[in-house]
């Protein structure tokens, strides 16, 4: 019986486990931190042997295989030596799916991938097909694979999933962009950063398709680097495309494999153009896997957005309250201040994972008239905008910041909280944060 070790204890590794008892592997789950009650449960469940706290470096150097969670990075000096004895340490994507004979579609991007991910799953399940979601959203992939059996697979997948695939191969993969993000996990070399979005793709051949953006020039110069072998369909708001999707006169225009589709803009119901993109897409995923054009005509009209992006909480005195907590980067943020028409009141900050903040710039100075920053160092931000915003308050609480904003806010603003950073010094994570956020407004 093959040894199968993983490296930590949380979904992706918890769902690893399910999926190598299931097939005949002997699981030994180690975690160096605390493995969280429901996790535990879920081991116990099924009988599979667990640590946390410690990692026994003996027992796991005698594994077969190692996969290894996403957020444990390469260098880590008990993965080096593993490597260095020549045992495979391999990521959950990679493991799941040598047991998976689903058709999958692949989403990645630095910011659009979760709503990209949940719009392709909304138009496939309300068009008929036998689809589940799973990856850095809602379930892990192994455990999917483990517990179901779906035709199809759509997955959003991270840099860090893509860090550790060997044969792993979306039929559909999408790119929505790439903006610089997690550099501190890649030497802070955008360009590390770049080839492991593009890793996606490595595995695929003529039968399969790339969708990505266009109108990305990270993308587009990314091609000459990081060739791929699948047939490329672009999606583009700037120009028409032979084949793919485009933007002409408001009207959304997708042509792919010989089916055309149309539809207005005006029937979407995410705003911004940010969601045209993923709109398209989803909707050329769709068409992939014959899903009928009225069918994703009418299901555009019902998607409902994803929780925690430029999500409408309240409005209070004629102050409008939006919940942004997953805009954990400087380009997520972009979208939010670019797409708001109102004055805004801004709450920003938390951990910096090497931000420019630069590209905001025009934007701040257009429409933002306060910042509240929410973070332990605020000394980046304050530096970036402290000469161009007259109003600037530092807070250390979530309720501290959403006072603050209720007394500057004033009638058509609105207070914005998107913060451009991760959230882990203050939060347990963006949905903790946007939660806090939420309660914190209903008190007023």
């Amino acid at each position: 019986m093959a040894f199968l070790v993983v490296l930590g204890g949380g979904e992706s590794g918890v769902g690893t486990a399910i999926l190598g008892k299931k097939e005949g592997y002997q699981v030994f789950v180690s975690d160096k931190g605390e493995i969280q009650p429901k996790y535990q449960e879920v081991l116990e469940h099924f009988e599979i042997e667990w640590e946390s706290g410690r990692h026994s470096k003996e027992k796991i150097l005698t594994a077969d295989l190692v996969m290894k969670s996403p957020g444990i990075p390469d260098k880590v000096p008990l993965v080096q030596e593993l490597i260095t004895k020549g045992i495979p340490v391999i990521s959950e994507m990679e493991f799941a799916s040598k047991f998976s004979k689903a058709l999958v579609i692949g989403i990645t991007g630095s910011n659009g991938k979760t709503t990209t991910t949940m719009l392709t799953y909304h138009l496939l399940k309300n068009g008929g097909v036998n689809v589940g979601m799973a990856g850095n959203i809602g379930d892990s992939y192994a455990k999917m694979v483990a517990e179901t059996s779906h035709e199809h697979l759509v997955l959003e997948i991270s840099s860090f999933q893509l860090d550790g695939i060997v044969q792993f191969k979306p039929h559909i993969a999408m790119i929505t962009n790439i903006t610089p993000d997690h550099l501190d996990r890649y030497e802070n070399k955008f360009e590390n950063y770049v080839a492991s979005k593009f890793r996606i793709a490595m595995n695929q051949d003529e039968n399969d398709y790339l969708i990505y953006d266009a109108d990305d020039p990270v993308i587009c110069e990314g091609f000459a680097k990081h060739p791929v072998q699948s047939k490329l369909l672009p999606f583009s708001l700037k120009e028409k495309q032979e084949t793919g999707a485009w933007l002409e006169n408001d009207t959304i225009k997708i042509n792919v494999e010989h089916k055309t589709l149309e539809m207005s803009t005006d029937i979407l119901a995410l705003e911004g153009q940010h969601n045209v993109k993923n709109t398209m897409a989803a909707s050329m995923a769709a068409l992939l896997v014959n899903v009928r054009k009225e069918a994703i005509r009418k299901s555009i009209q019902t998607f409902q957005g994803v929780p925690h992006r430029l999500e409408k909480v309240l409005k209070i005195n004629h102050v409008e309250y939006i919940n942004d907590s997953k805009a954990t980067n400087v380009n997520a943020t972009y979208y939010a201040l670019d797409g708001i028409k109102k004055p805004i009141v801004w709450i920003v900050g938390g951990v910096d994972k090497g931000n420019d903040y630069t590209e905001l710039m025009p934007l701040v100075r257009e429409k933002v008239k306060a910042i509240i920053c929410l973070g332990m160092d605020n000394t980046k931000l304050k530096e970036a905008f402290g000469s161009v915003i007259d109003l600037m308050v530092e807070t250390y609480s979530m309720e501290e910041a959403v006072k603050v904003a209720y007394k500057i806010g004033e009638r058509g603003d609105a207070v914005l909280l998107s913060p451009a950073c991760a959230s882990f010094d203050l939060f347990e994570n963006y949905e903790d944060r946007g939660n806090q956020f939420k309660a914190e407004i209903k008190k007023l």
